[in-house]
């Protein structure tokens, strides 16, 4: 099942309208669709490399927007998005987390998790239900979905655009790993600057 959704969403990357295709998938993936826009990203930047801008701001504000939805199922519809929860074996991580937003640090344990989600290969849609469910500031949230979506997204779509089929094949090969070390590389960074000022 999930390599013919993979199959078919490779495919409208190559659609007439594939532009709108992307905005949809990316909308749905931050809420309970299981396939990435990266995999319609970089053949769309690669078929036509003056768009990837255009290309990169579609699926940043879709997926942002999207995670606004899963936020809501979070919030509102709590069966519902326990199910979406457990279907993707976190519903531990998800009590796990819950449970220490009880103390002092864990507003930025979540707050880090919640930017690895948005950029690293972890499933983003898990982590905007779970603000949903916890409550998390919607403000903080938004800001952080586009920050997080938007450094992933640009940096698919500009690695595209500069490196073409080159970039494709590592991303098969090893880019989620890649993708996991530098977003701990990000959190690091910004944990020391923020212990530095404050």
């Amino acid at each position: 099942m999930f390599n013919e959704l993979y199959e078919r969403t490779l495919k409208l990357a190559a659609h007439k309208s594939s532009k709108f295709f992307l905005a949809i998938i990316s909308f749905v993936e931050s809420s309970f669709f299981p396939i990435p826009p990266d995999i319609m990203i970089i053949p769309m930047v690669i078929a036509k490399k003056i768009d990837y801008l255009k290309i990169f701001l579609i699926a940043t504000i879709s997926s942002t927007v999207g995670g606004l939805l899963g936020y809501f199922i979070g919030s509102t519809f709590i069966d519902l998005a326990m199910n979406v929860i457990q279907f993707y074996g976190y519903e531990e991580k998800v009590i796990g987390l819950k449970n220490d937003l009880s103390s002092g640090s864990g507003f930025y344990v979540f707050l880090a998790t919640l930017f690895l989600a948005g950029f690293t290969p972890l499933p983003f849609k898990v982590f905007t239900i779970t603000s949903g469910i916890i409550g998390f500031n919607i403000i903080i949230f938004f800001f952080i979905c586009l920050i997080s979506r938007g450094l992933r997204f640009f940096a698919v779509s500009y690695l595209s655009y500069k490196f073409g089929d080159a970039f494709s094949i590592f991303m098969k090969n090893s880019g989620a790993k890649w993708f996991v070390i530098i977003g701990l590389i990000i959190v690091a960074i910004a944990t020391t600057i923020y212990f530095i000022i404050f």
